[in-house]
């Protein structure tokens, strides 16, 4: 073959030169890309533990199982939950069978005290009265305001029982706040010297649970340490948003469904919610329960967060439980001996 012109060759090698280049520089490209990749994904926060109060809440019923049987193998009576249902309201009476059927998870003995609702208060009042002084009823269980004696008032409602509790004294907590607690400690989550916010002022609820967390850790009934700002419905939404965006834990009790979405909270909060709302889906048109959460946008935030339902709501019927064998194992010896 004869010899290529000069100006052909050189034409070759700056079209191999330019095709090097193009190379050079998509590959790089592709590992700049790879590279960027890598480091997002270092940065990506994980999303929160999503804490299951139903799998907290068995714990916590095979712990009371457990008390029981040791505690009816030593010779003392079975503790038994008596509960008075008033009326036929299908919500009231799914309610009283959750805990009778948890009840008998755990081996307490219980029973449902039936009455219709043209009871009059003189009837009721004499009813309670004498479950209040029957010896071989430890808990007593009531849907109204009645007048529970407070060694077995294991909802902790009673005043003596509030009033132990803001002393800092073993008592009767009450059943939702105590559930809370436990998720705190038993999930691991610090409160010493943490700043928390309880949203809701219920003094059923969002007090109990202040409570609990502001205390001395080293008193009779140890408290958690933790600095607590109280708000309620009808605090301001920017003055909301500027306790929670510096609080470790959010306690979500206030019953306004999304009253916390994930631009109140900072990185890595714990939040628990309380609240349980029922609300009409927008697509099925079908209603579902939902808490004081925005859940799916805050667990992209949060360390911690529990759902609704299956967070909160499984450990109030294990403390309620709990606070039936507590009710037994004070009452007089007379009362605990089988007969």
């Amino acid at each position: 073959m004869g010899k290529q012109p000069e100006g052909e060759n050189c034409g070759l090698i700056l079209i191999n030169i330019i095709t090097a280049v193009i190379f050079f520089n998509m590959a790089t490209k592709k590992k700049r890309l790879l590279k960027l990749k890598q480091i997002l994904n270092k940065l990506k926060v994980a999303e929160a533990v999503v804490i299951s109060g139903r799998k907290l809440a068995r714990q916590i019923r095979e712990e009371t199982r457990a008390d029981v049987d040791q505690w009816v193998l030593a010779g003392n009576r079975r503790p038994h939950l008596s509960v008075i249902l008033v009326g036929d309201n299908p919500a009231s009476h799914s309610y009283v069978l959750n805990k009778t059927r948890a009840a008998a998870d755990v081996g307490i003995s219980s029973e449902t005290i039936l009455k219709h609702s043209e009871i009059s208060e003189e009837e009721l009042l004499d009813l309670v009265y004498k479950l209040n002084t029957d010896p071989g009823v430890d808990g007593l269980l009531v849907q109204l305001p009645l007048p529970v004696a407070p060694n077995k008032d294991v909802d902790g409602f009673h005043v003596v029982n509030v009033g132990r509790m803001c002393l800092d004294q073993s008592t009767m907590l009450p059943a939702t706040p105590w559930g809370v607690w436990e998720i705190i400690k038993r999930t691991g989550i610090p409160t010493f010297g943490k700043n928390v916010v309880v949203a809701g002022r219920s003094k059923n609820v969002g007090m109990p649970i202040a409570m609990l967390l502001h205390t001395d850790g080293q008193h009779e009934r140890p408290g958690g340490d933790a600095t607590v700002t109280i708000s309620h419905r009808y605090t301001p939404k920017e003055q909301l948003c500027q306790h929670t965006k510096i609080a470790d834990i959010v306690v979500a009790a206030a019953g306004i469904p999304n009253l916390i979405t994930a631009d109140m909270i900072k990185e890595g909060a714990a939040v628990i919610d309380v609240g349980i709302n029922r609300v009409q889906d927008p697509v099925t048109g079908k209603s579902r329960l939902v808490g004081d959460v925005d859940f799916e946008a805050v667990k992209k935030k949060a360390g911690f967060v529990t759902p609704v339902p299956g967070g909160v709501g499984p450990m109030t019927v294990a403390m309620l439980m709990k606070n039936t064998v507590k009710a037994a194992k004070i009452a007089p010896d007379y009362m605990r001996k089988k007969h």
